[in-house]
């Protein structure tokens, strides 16, 4: 453990979740939580996911078109509700398809203590919604048009119900910003 800088190596699975690997992007989360005073249990988890990553070296993302959508982006939004035992903050993810491969993904811990799942699952939501906004803008200031809009899965029907209802946003107004 001492001839290793925890934060260094933490950094190198960081970056391979960011970049290629969304499958570990909340275990790394998790584990950088603990980045000032990692212990043997953290260590051993991290030297886990490093052989994962080395067993798992001929997998890959692959792009090509979905024959069940006929959207160019396809999004899906979770969130484990109150995941942190020691904050009670929940993790919320998403994940943003192209065809049959994923484009961008986040999992983090939201900066709040949500009072129900449903504010939790639409504050996933709105990170997702901000994401593909600004994927479309980006690939419209590249030259490429946008044929249709895009949909957004999620599993909680009172969250589902908030996003599709404009009368319920103005008790959620706060869930816009975080």
């Amino acid at each position: 453990m001492r001839s290793v800088d925890y934060g260094g190596a933490l950094g190198s699975l960081q970056y391979l979740s960011y970049t290629t690997h969304p499958n570990i992007a909340y275990s790394v989360g998790q584990l950088a939580s603990f980045t000032s005073s990692p212990g043997v249990a953290h260590w051993n988890a991290v030297k886990h996911l490093f052989c994962y990553i080395k067993g798992t070296m001929d997998y890959g993302i692959t792009y090509a078109s979905d024959a069940s959508s006929s959207e160019l982006f396809i999004i899906y939004s979770d969130v484990n509700y109150g995941g942190c035992k020691d904050t009670g903050c929940s993790t919320g993810s998403y994940v943003v398809k192209i065809g049959t491969g994923a484009v961008s993904w986040m999992s983090k811990c939201q900066s709040i203590v949500a009072l129900s799942t449903t504010e939790t699952e639409y504050i996933a939501a709105c990170k997702a919604g901000k994401e593909i906004i600004w994927i479309c803008q980006l690939l419209q200031e590249l030259g490429f048009t946008i044929p249709s809009a895009s949909t957004l899965c999620m599993d909680n029907q009172s969250a589902i119900q908030v996003a599709k209802h404009p009368e319920h946003h103005a008790t959620t107004q706060h869930c816009h910003s975080m």
